[in-house]
């Protein structure tokens, strides 16, 4: 991608190879290559900042060298680095919605006639760009579901303008004009589907539906997998993870916030739905505070608490005692 407003090549680590890393070198119109990383990342290779930086790169580095730095768990030479721009910003921003890991390979251009089809961005645009796709979201289409113990269940697909399409699943027959019980699910292919013990999602998932089967209410599923990280990058946290990092520390070495999650999305979801109060079905104040800030009057909230076991205790224990969450372990309480 080209970042226009400063002439920038921006382009994810994690989608360079050797051949491509070879024909930028071989462009004369580009500037010298550097590492744009996260203040996260950079704070996690030691550098004291506040922003993202940029790293100076050497003439031969190779692709394993860049991939070390934007997140392995060792680098093995001192780094040089200065402030980065908007328009960096805006390329790091750009890779996090594309699911890659946030640091892109960057130079200064001089001319776009050499490098052939590529897409250009004003830096301004994408910092825009996350709330135009919110409010792009539309209500696609629904239809009845059959669930386990219960025939009132319908599910609703949504789609926005790049081809997202976040579901709500609406059990029973809320009455929109009261508090309607609403659980945020952010999804968890590795605890929804696989049954993973590593953390208690797919419990989660299980109690909520249960519970409305008796109240009712709307179960939003939201495509957030690894606290807004993607798949991909939630596997990679997951290896951290087995080498001693937390949680929420695995997500910060590899250059992310500890939860990239936005929940205006959700808000849009709701909206869409006429569901304007709330009681949230959460462990999570953030999710409560987010809602409340995105226009949705939260009356209550409802603990839904997993059994707390051997394997997820420390995901658990984690949650509570850094991120906040309200959680209990039978008669004990982690977090009040």
């Amino acid at each position: 991608m080209l970042l226009a407003d400063d002439s920038v090549i921006a382009v994810p680590v994690d989608g360079c190879d050797r051949q491509f890393l070879q024909a930028l070198r071989q462009t004369a119109d580009v500037g010298p290559l550097r590492l744009a990383i996260t203040a996260r990342r950079a704070l996690a290779l030691g550098f004291e900042t506040t922003g993202a930086i940029a790293v100076n790169l050497s003439d031969r580095v190779e692709i394993e060298e860049l991939i070390s730095i934007a997140a392995g768990v060792l680098v093995e030479r001192s780094l040089d680095a200065f402030p980065a721009g908007p328009a960096i910003l805006a390329g790091i921003d750009l890779a996090k919605l594309a699911g890659r890991l946030p640091s892109v390979l960057v130079a200064q251009i001089r001319s776009t006639d050499k490098l052939g089809a590529i897409a250009q961005v004003k830096a301004v645009t994408v910092s825009r760009l996350r709330q135009q796709l919110t409010q792009s979201l539309q209500l696609a289409t629904s239809s009845s579901i059959p669930l386990e113990n219960t025939d009132s269940a319908r599910l609703v697909v949504f789609r926005d303008a790049v081809g997202s399409s976040p579901a709500a699943l609406v059990i029973g027959n809320p009455n929109l004009s009261n508090p309607v019980l609403v659980r945020l699910h952010s999804a968890c292919l590795t605890g929804d589907a696989i049954g993973s013990q590593r953390c208690d999602c797919g419990d989660q998932l299980k109690l909520a539906i249960s519970r409305m089967r008796t109240s009712g209410g709307i179960l939003l599923y939201l495509d957030q997998e690894g606290r807004g990280l993607g798949l991909l990058n939630k596997i990679r946290a997951y290896r951290l993870q087995d080498s001693g990092l937390d949680t929420l520390d695995a997500n910060m070495a590899l250059g992310f916030e500890d939860d990239e999650r936005d929940y205006r999305i959700a808000a849009r979801m709701l909206q869409l739905l006429g569901c304007k109060r709330v009681v949230l079905l959460t462990n999570n104040p953030t999710k409560i505070t987010a809602l409340s800030r995105a226009g949705i009057e939260i009356c209550g909230r409802a603990p839904i608490l997993a059994a707390l076991t051997t394997k997820n205790c420390r995901y658990l224990t984690t949650m509570a005692t850094r991120a906040g969450h309200y959680l209990e372990a039978g008669d004990g309480l982690i977090r009040s």
